[in-house]
């Protein structure tokens, strides 16, 4: 139960009507209450206009029977005094010559004299119903009791507009949230593709555009889930196809269980255990399980560690590996064996997708309080509608080229950027088509001070 007095009321437009025709009301009656006070003297002259008419008609004659309510003093020419009516009890005002005359007595009793054909004066002398003994405050509600259905037409026609204006304004401000409960709804059977139109900068156009961008965010999760769910499928399918093919022609008879069978099995085993490691692996650092051992680590000796391993993998390509290390370069603050990984997988993609006699440059630099190290080749290129999603698990650029040259899962970016970012740092890919690309990341400097690597080392591969 809510404790607000609108909380009852369902929807968001119907308390924003009820809150405006509620203030309107208040400010209604306010505003009546101080033009009621300002105009509480107001009907003196309409009093005395009365007055001075119900005298001359009883003093011509016209009225021969006033009301009950009216005191009627008639004076002669010779000063007799008559009184007609109720007697209020107050002395007289004097009535000189011939000019009409009014005016209020103790408060509350108006009075109109004026003069007869035969030289005397008739007086007139009421009680005022907007006048009474509790002086300004009886002033007022008098006034605002003779004029209140003026004010009560008034209200009800404020009232009425500003309901309207409140409905049509509500409209408009709610529209956003009653989209967003309807992309809601549609958000729970899966659709995530409902965008809330809006051009108001106000709280409620802030939150629309924060919807936007979180079903934008659930649309992609959704869309990668599913890109997952495909790669990993296919990318255990192939191996164990192709080994589930060679069992099932060792058991026929078609093959014989030599060397070279074995070993395409092996291969293909192998390619499978290696997808689950890099699969677990990229799990495991995307949820921070995996520790970072951070220690100062000298740059130049894991870099030659890389080259060396990745021109013994690829022996048979002619290509150019170069490493160019600046001098100054200090120690880093990082896990040795993430940042081998990490440099690995950047260098093996180089070389990967770089044409026969071309060249892979590793250079590393300090950089603003970090090492800069930058991995560049002169491969194909990659498009640049590319680049947003080259840290994607298993994204490719060229999926058949891919598996057909090496085999490459399409993991290894991700688990780099996710070691990268685990470090601090960030990682980038810069690239033109048809003069190769360039991925850089940044490795926080040690904390020990004095601390250099040791000198940079330039060295071509085959």
């Amino acid at each position: 139960m809510s404790s607000r007095p609108l909380g009852r009321l369902p929807t968001i437009r119907g308390k924003l009507g009820a809150t405006i025709v509620i203030a309107v009301a208040i400010t209604i009656v306010i505003s009546y209450g101080l033009i009621g006070f300002a105009l509480r003297e107001s009907p003196r002259d309409s009093e005395a206009i009365r007055a001075l008419a119900l005298a001359r008609q009883i003093a011509s004659g016209e009225l021969t029977d006033p009301p009950d309510d009216v005191m009627v003093v008639r004076r002669s020419a010779t000063g007799e005094v008559t009184v007609e009516g109720p007697d209020f009890g107050v002395a007289l005002p004097d009535t000189p010559g011939r000019v009409p005359r009014w005016g209020v007595l103790d408060r509350n009793k108006v009075w109109a004299a004026v003069p007869t054909d035969v030289g005397g004066s008739v007086i007139v002398l009421y009680r005022s119903p907007t006048r009474g003994s509790l002086g300004r405050f009886s002033a007022t509600l008098g006034f605002l009791q003779s004029v209140w259905w003026q004010f009560l037409l008034a209200g009800a026609i404020a009232a009425v507009i500003a309901l309207l204006l409140a409905r049509w304004l509500a409209r408009g401000m709610t529209q956003p949230l009653r989209d967003m409960a309807e992309a809601s709804r549609r958000m729970q059977t899966g659709d995530y593709s409902t965008r809330i139109h809006t051009s108001t900068r106000d709280e409620v156009g802030q939150l629309a555009e924060a919807f936007n961008r979180m079903s934008r965010e659930l649309e992609n999760l959704e869309a990668s889930r599913r890109d997952l769910v495909a790669n990993v499928s296919h990318e255990l399918k192939t191996p164990i196809a192709a080994i589930r093919a060679h069992l099932e022609n060792l058991l026929d008879g078609v093959e014989q269980p030599n060397d070279r069978t074995l070993q395409v099995m092996l291969t293909q085993s192998e390619r499978l255990g290696r997808l689950v490691e890099q699969l677990l692996d990229l799990s495991k650092l995307e949820s921070g399980e995996v520790p970072l051992r951070r220690e100062p680590v000298a740059l130049a000796p894991l870099v030659d560690r890389v080259r060396s391993e990745i021109e013994v993998a690829c022996a048979d390509r002619e290509v150019r590996i170069v490493t160019v290390l600046s001098p100054d370069l200090p120690t880093i603050e990082a896990d040795a064996e993430r940042v081998h990984q990490v440099i690995f997988n950047l260098v093996d993609n180089a070389v990967r997708f770089t044409p026969e006699g071309g060249e892979v440059r590793i250079e590393a630099r300090r950089h603003n309080g970090s090492v800069t190290v930058s991995v560049a080749d002169t491969g194909v290129g990659i498009p640049a509608e590319a680049l947003p999603r080259l840290f994607e698990r298993f994204y490719r650029v060229d999926a058949a080229r891919a598996r057909d040259d090496g085999g490459g899962t399409g993991i290894g970016l991700a688990i780099a950027r996710s070691v990268v970012e685990a470090h601090g740092g960030v990682i980038r890919a810069e690239s033109e088509p048809g003069r190769g690309a360039v991925f850089t990341f940044d490795l926080p400097v040690s904390l020990m001070r004095g601390s250099v690597a040791p000198a940079a080392t330039t060295r071509r591969g085959p």
